[in-house]
């Protein structure tokens, strides 16, 4: 299985394969149809206090990489339903919404899936 990471709002792509959806929050703007997801897992998101503690702050990074890490490791069944579904699929895309895409959940996330599952190859 493989995936890759990129924003919501990216062009849809063929190669983008299961796309799914890793933020708590809808993304502001988007509708279902354009956003064309395979699935939801938003209880693999930081929680809510979290993500405001840590809001993007890049001096916060890693702290907040820390945190979220053990936030993940504290939520087995979501790691392992977001691991059944990467399994599901040959190819899958994780997607977000934050700006700022080297400092985000998404990049934590796919960490920590690469270390958790042998198996599972990031793209990006």
């Amino acid at each position: 299985m493989s995936f890759k990471i990129k924003r919501a709002t990216e062009p849809l792509t063929k190669a983008d394969g299961a796309r799914i959806l890793i933020d708590r929050l809808w993304p502001r703007g988007q509708s279902k149809d354009k956003l064309q997801l395979t699935a939801w897992v938003k209880d693999i998101a930081p929680s809510t206090e979290l993500r405001k503690w840590f809001g993007h702050d890049p001096a916060k990074w890693e702290e907040f990489r820390k945190r979220y890490r053990a936030e993940l490791d504290a939520n087995p069944e979501a790691v392992a339903a977001l691991q059944d579904l990467l399994k599901a699929h040959a190819n899958a895309t994780l997607l977000f919404m934050a700006h700022d895409a080297k400092h985000c959940n998404a990049v934590v996330l796919a960490e920590y899936l690469r270390e958790h599952a042998p198996r599972t190859r990031a793209l990006a």
